[in-house]
């Protein structure tokens, strides 16, 4: 796999310089979103010899040796080492655990490994608290745990070698001055081919190094295969379920109103019945849940809806590949339509979708809020992400098409206008201020 430059190599040198004595790194993600591929370029760049373990295809005798030796750890390393043939240094060397859900006793054996204090230690996996991945092991607390998420744009533009483009970017959000025409319109262009590949390394590798759409898209559906691969092996009925969400995120997205409805699945069901299949999802960081909070707040988490939820997909890229029945790059006009913005599908659930994965990528939580009007209950108004800092909440509302209409922005600041501070609206135009709200363009979600 091609290394890219990410920004989690930052929390990596955090976690070296400031906890590694005392914690191991687990780092978690979806399948195929680059953890092994990052974690060990940095034990290349960091240490003086690195050991790494893929437990999903362990070398030789690996896990006997585990079993055997877990309290004989001088054997268990000098084995190591001949099995792996790599020379090991005290205080000098890394271990890596891969796939370590693969074999959940390893990771039960970091608490002695930690106090042994040889060596440093990082964890990568997906799945990590499914159930069968942590029972009958104890859960060792010597860990500090990282999300991964696919690449965002600025780590796009980083990979495709356009550094500059995400320099313009962040230069204006910060300066707040608007791009013009000419410049809005490059960037809107980069962006929207971001959104089509993607932010997955292996559909990103293949944009930068081959800039063919076709090979792209080859490669987005071999991820997706994967996923609905892996949700084959759930327990008989839930990964049936998981499938069917899976499968209709697109559809569940395109609805007026995009909270789950079990019913749209399955006529007659009810969400209970969908509750596991969703944390499975949701676990194997494939969906992004965003909940609705109900008395939106600085502590956004402490007072949500667990039934109201919409459902995401980690990447937008996979998500219009799920999308579409044909080939959207190899159906010309279906792709000239989606770079100038006339899909006749709504494409609010692709702006959203990005906008949701930039936000998660950026370390928020997602979040959004229904409310009625007293002298109008029957209205519903919605405002589509909000963000928590210091003593204020900030709404942010999503359009993909023109309008200065944003009744459920205005409406939500004047309810909680105690709390509620500068409401953005994210679109596909330029930057403005107007009235109070701020206008920023997609691209530019994020910095926020």
């Amino acid at each position: 796999m091609r290394y890219f430059k990410r920004k989690i190599y930052e929390k990596l040198m955090d976690w070296k310089d400031n906890w590694s004595s005392r914690y191991a790194l687990l780092i978690e993600g979806a399948r195929r979103v680059g953890k092994s591929t990052i974690v060990e370029e940095f034990a290349k760049n960091e240490y003086e010899s690195y050991l790494l373990i893929d437990f999903r295809n362990p070398k030789g005798n690996t896990t006997e040796y585990f079993k055997k030796y877990s309290s004989d750890l001088d054997r268990l390393f000098s084995l190591l080492q001949i099995e792996y043939n790599v020379k090991l240094t005290k205080g000098r060397s890394l271990i890596i655990f891969d796939e370590i859900q693969a074999y959940p006793e390893a990771r039960q054996l970091i608490k002695y490994l930690i106090a042994d204090g040889r060596y440093e230690y990082i964890e990568t996996g997906s799945l990590i608290s499914i159930k069968k991945n942590v029972e009958n092991i104890q859960i060792p607390s010597e860990e500090i745990r990282i999300d991964m998420r696919p690449l965002d744009f600025e780590e796009f533009c980083w990979a495709c070698g356009e550094d500059e483009v995400a320099a313009t970017v962040r230069s204006h959000y910060e300066s707040k001055e608007p791009l013009g025409q000419d410049l809005h319109a490059i960037i809107m262009e980069r962006f929207k081919t971001y959104m089509l590949v993607g932010g997955m390394p292996q559909a990103v590798a293949e944009y930068a190094e081959t800039k063919d759409l076709k090979n792209v898209e080859i490669v987005k559906k071999g991820i997706i295969d994967l996923y609905r691969s892996d949700m084959a092996h759930i327990p008989v009925g839930n990964g049936t379920k998981a499938l069917t969400v899976f499968n209709n995120i697109p559809a569940l997205l395109t609805a007026h109103r995009k909270t789950f409805r079990p019913g749209m699945l399955k006529k007659g069901s009810r969400r209970f019945d969908y509750y596991d299949s969703i944390t499975w999802l949701e676990e194997a960081k494939i969906c992004n849940t965003c909940h609705n909070s109900l008395d939106p707040g600085i502590a956004l988490n402490l007072d949500v809806d667990e039934d109201s939820f919409k459902c995401y997909l980690l990447d937008t890229g996979l998500l219009i590949s799920l999308s579409f029945d044909v080939d959207i790059v190899s159906n010309e006009d279906l792709f000239r339509a989606f770079l100038r913005g006339k899909l006749s599908i709504n494409e609010g659930m692709f702006f959203e979708n990005v906008v949701a994965q930039q936000l998660y990528a950026s370390g928020h939580g997602l979040h959004f809020h229904e409310f009625r009007k007293e002298d109008d209950p029957k209205h519903v108004f919605e405002v589509d992400f909000i963000l928590a800092k210091g003593r204020y909440i900030y709404p942010i509302e999503v359009k993909s098409s023109v309008s200065n209409r944003h009744v459920s922005l205005d409406r939500f600041c004047e309810k909680y206008r105690e709390r509620a501070r500068d409401p953005v609206v994210i679109h596909a135009k330029d930057l403005r201020t107007d009235g109070g709200v701020e206008y920023l363009p997609v691209y530019m979600a994020w910095l926020l």
